[in-house]
């Protein structure tokens, strides 16, 4: 099972709910990469704050890698920042949301001009009726789509029909996605504190894996909406795990614990203390 959530969790520390200080984020991010190894993926940065993580690496000369969120205009001088520092590494960018095909098409300009060959880059699809003209201009190009999950507010979780439309469009233009916010469990229930009901990490990979086995998006919906964890957590072969990660790359946390925790309880993962760095 641990193929299935190999970089899965990408750590979003510093963004809401869990709003962490660069002085704490930086070295529990370290802290996370040598407990839990490959489950963790990069730290998530937004450009404007480059030069706060830089003054809170030290002299610690492990590399760093980062996903940097920036926009179009701002990606050149943000991602030769980065490839300047000693210290950190590119490992992923993330451009905020392209609100139609023009400047979805800007963002892949200066992504093609801009990025090494191997560093992944998804951009943000909106929530309108441009979502499709969008991913047509990301077809093709090798970039991937990011769609939003939830938030601090009701609003910005999508439901199970309006993900499901999303995760197909992806599917039917063969382009991979990754998610962001909201997934803080494996498996979909309703936050007792506000009231929002949390799309599950688990619920997505099984829809996206329904959705490349040439299913159709209600199939992927019926998958969201399950709550039962047991038609969740079993049935996991190799072949089902490559086809669910080849379409989700990873997901954005603002707490990897959490996730993985949860793993953990079902059964899926060890228990952190005997999880190998």
């Amino acid at each position: 099972m641990r193929s299935l959530f190999a970089g899965l969790f990408d750590d979003a520390a510093l963004f809401p709910p869990g709003d962490a200080p660069m002085a704490a984020a930086v070295p529990a991010h370290r802290e996370l990469r040598a407990r839990l190894g490959d489950l963790v993926g990069p730290f998530v940065v937004p450009a404007a704050r480059l030069g706060e993580l830089s003054a809170h690496l030290g002299d610690d000369a492990a590399p760093f890698g980062v996903s940097l969120i920036a926009a179009a205009g701002d990606l050149p001088a943000a991602a030769a920042r980065v490839d300047a520092h000693p210290g950190l590494v590119l490992a992923a960018v993330e451009v905020p949301v392209a609100s139609d095909a023009a400047t979805a098409r800007e963002a892949v300009r200066v992504l093609d001009g801009v990025l090494p060959d191997g560093v992944p880059a998804a951009v943000e699809l909106p929530r309108t009726a441009a979502r499709d003209e969008v991913l047509d201009v990301l077809t093709g190009t090798g970039r991937r789509a990011k769609l939003r999950t939830g938030g601090v507010r009701a609003a910005l979780f999508p439901s199970p029909e309006e993900l499901a439309a999303g995760l197909a469009a992806c599917v039917a233009r063969g382009v991979a996605l990754k998610c962001t916010a909201g997934l803080h469990s494996a498996v979909r229930h309703t936050d007792p504190a506000t009231g929002s009901t949390h799309h599950g990490f688990l619920n997505l990979l099984a829809a996206c894996d329904a959705l490349a086995a040439g299913g159709p998006a209600a199939a992927a919906e019926r998958w969201l909406r399950q709550d039962d964890t047991g038609a969740l957590v079993g049935g996991w072969s190799p072949d089902r795990v490559a086809r669910a990660r080849a379409v989700l790359t990873s997901f954005g946390t603002c707490s990897v614990l959490e996730p993985v925790d949860d793993l953990v309880s079902l059964g899926l993962l060890p228990s952190l203390d005997r999880t190998p760095a």
